[in-house]
């Protein structure tokens, strides 16, 4: 943690809907006139598109079943960490771009599938935002969660995640429904020791949960929309968060526990907005008078 460089690290597995919490922090920032380095999970994954695949297959023809992007072996792991470490300490840090698509190709000169040539962060910033897969991972070689001064988990319950990844890898990447659930197999190990963990290290978690039945994700014809579905928000501590102001300003929403919030999914955004915004201000905050 670093009160002159703080860092905010957005934590969910693929498809969890990190991207649209990232949106929300994107409008929070513009807002308030914060600078900010941002860096990519995908970043520092270890291998390029065609370098994964044929990892894969080395694995597999070895008995290796559960190598998988959510693991350490598949990532790097420790030049997070290092970043992290980096930025905290002197507001610097290393990172690149994994190109997705032929649009990012266009902008970035490097084939859909590979990574462009690390560089250094923008100087100069308010602060370090990462949203990705490993944001807040601690195992026995590295402590990453510690950097973080706000770690935000977006977490769907585990149907509702598979149904999401189900249909983009579907409608998107044109996979089929066998080869997106040999996947989701091999990653569970990974998803039971890198992801799941996070979520206790993580300040605040956004869990959606549909209302409507998901109990085979594997034939759901629809991802369940934000109005088939709640958010629970679950504080890690509760103290100085104003509960009676957000049962207040969201409409629908109620107490679960006392240190969690239950609101209607099409409130997400509103949510985020009250709660992150004053946690954002304080960081700043604390920046300044630091120094």
């Amino acid at each position: 943690m670093s009160t002159r460089h703080p860092i905010i690290s957005v934590t969910g597995s693929s498809g969890a809907g990190t991207t649209t919490v990232k949106e929300t922090f994107d409008q929070i920032f513009r807002r308030e006139h914060i600078r900010v380095a941002t860096i990519e999970g995908d970043a520092f994954h270890r291998f390029d598109r065609a370098a994964m695949h044929a990892e894969l297959e080395r694995r597999t023809a070895a008995g290796d079943l559960e190598f998988s992007h959510f693991g350490a072996d598949a990532n790097l792991l420790d030049e997070l960490e290092q970043t992290f470490a980096s930025y905290a300490r002197c507001g610097t840090g290393r990172t690149r771009h994994y190109v997705h698509d032929t649009t990012e190709a266009e902008r970035y000169g490097v084939d859909p599938g590979c990574f462009t040539d690390w560089e250094d962060l923008e100087p100069d910033t308010d602060l370090l935002f990462y949203e990705g897969l490993h944001g807040a991972v601690v195992d026995d070689r590295r402590n990453i969660a510690r950097h973080g001064d706000l770690k935000i988990g977006v977490v769907p319950v585990i149907n509702l995640e598979w149904i999401q990844k189900i249909h983009r890898d579907s409608d998107a990447r044109g996979h089929t429904t066998d080869a997106i659930t040999n996947t989701i197999l091999r990653r569970l190990p990974d998803y039971v020791r890198y992801i799941c963990p996070q979520f206790t290290e993580t300040d605040v978690n956004f869990q959606r949960v549909p209302v409507v039945d998901t109990s085979n994700p594997f034939i759901a014809r629809h991802i369940p929309t934000a109005d088939e579905s709640v958010v629970v928000i679950r504080f890690r501590d509760p103290h100085g968060i104003d509960f009676p102001y957000l049962l207040s300003m969201i409409d629908r929403s109620w107490m679960s526990r006392a240190n969690s919030i239950v609101i209607p999914g099409g409130k997400l955004d509103l949510a985020m907005q009250l709660i992150l915004t004053p946690l954002i201000r304080r960081l700043i905050e604390r920046k300044r008078h630091a120094r």
